[in-house]
Parts: C-alpha cells; structure tokens; sequence
C-alpha cells in the first residue's frame, strides 16, 4: 500500500511539473521592458527635421487619445514592408487622435544604414508624414523592452501601454492581412474595452543594441 501512495505520489508530482513547464505565457517578447497596464515615462528624441520631440508633447494636445509608438528601421526587410502600412496607420488615424511616432533604434555602428542622415533620407523619399525619430542613446529602447523592427507599443492618454507587438497578421504580403491587430486594439480602447489581445509576437529583425550599452 505505501509502495501505492509512493508512485502515486510521484505521478501528481510529475504531473504538476509537466503543467508548470507547458502554462502558456504571453505572446510577447519584450520581457524586461513595459507590461500592460503599465505608465510610460516621457521621452525626447530628434526626428530627421532636427526637433526634439517628447511623447508628452503629443498627450497633452486635446485631440490625442493615444500615440502609436513604433520601432523601426531603415535596413531591416521586416520594417521596410511595413513602411506603407505604418504611413497609412497615421494618415487613417492621425484624425481620430492616435498619431504614429516612429523610432529608430539601431546602432548605426552596426548597421550604418540606420545613421541619423540616412534616416533623414529615407524620411524624404517616402515622404513620412509621422516623426521619424533617433534613439541615439538607445535607452527608450531599453525602457520600452522592444526587441525587433517594427515593434509596437500602444500607448492612451493616460500614457499607460494597452497593446503590444506585431502590427498586423502578415508581415511579408498586405494583401494577405486578415488580422489588424493596432487597428482592433484602437477600437477596443476607443469603446471602452481591453484590447483582445493586448500582446502579440513582433515579427522582423533583431534590434541592433550597442556592445557595452
């Protein structure tokens, strides 16, 4: 009979293992950075017109509701098959109080194609009508825990994170997008519930962080 309650015994306890080891987590990847529900603390970054620019800056106007906080690049493939997609997020809800505010946060050692002045370049030939900003110290990157291009963070008025991750569903083909997830997370917030989801996995490239930073 002890023998019994021995094995049994260690099958409960090989089965609390096993569900501990397979609880599922969040579907996000920036572990060290802001969490749901979390305030974010203000930053100034220069854009590629050469003005600083805060997030503050941006909430304390009355007609914002939120800022699509974006990190982005110039090299990765991932981000530049966004670059439309982002310039339509701000043109279709710019109006509806939620702007993009787009971050570069690479080190331009190791990718010289994301230095200050090919921002400003790639700024102009798209035509972005958002601010492109520079990260140069990289610690809104390490603040905010983003880990790829791009890789959103949406923030409300009250600047506190509601959304995280990808911006859509399909990173490589838009006409394949059947999911708009910051586009599901505006509405969720501007009818008064929780985004659902409020994480997701951020698909592209591996944010470059500075040796020592």
């Amino acid at each position: 009979m002890k023998q019994f309650f021995g094995i049994a015994l260690i099958g409960l306890v090989g089965l609390s293992m096993l569900m501990t080891t397979t609880k599922k987590v969040p579907d996000t990847d920036n572990l060290d950075g802001y969490k749901i529900g979390e305030v974010v603390e203000d930053f100034t970054l220069k854009n590629t017109e050469g003005d600083m620019v805060s997030l503050k800056g941006y909430i304390d106007q009355s007609s914002v509701k939120g800022v699509i906080v974006i990190f982005t690049c110039n090299t990765c493939p991932y981000a530049v098959a966004y670059e439309d997609r982002i310039i339509d997020l701000h043109n279709n809800f710019l109006g509806k109080g939620y702007p993009v505010l787009a971050i570069n946060p690479n080190d331009p050692a190791a990718k010289p194609g994301d230095s200050y002045d090919k921002m400003k370049e790639r700024a102009a030939e798209k035509s972005f009508p958002f601010a492109y900003t520079i990260d140069e110290t990289q610690e809104v990157v390490k603040r905010f825990g983003a880990t790829k291009t791009p890789h959103v963070f949406l923030v409300d008025s009250e600047m506190s994170v509601r959304y995280i991750g990808a911006i859509d569903n399909n990173a490589t083909d838009p006409s394949g997008v059947s999911t708009r997830y910051v586009e599901d997370a505006i509405k969720a917030i501007d009818t008064g519930s929780n985004p659902d989801p409020a994480t997701t996995k951020a698909v592209g490239c591996s944010i470059k962080i500075r040796k020592g930073a």
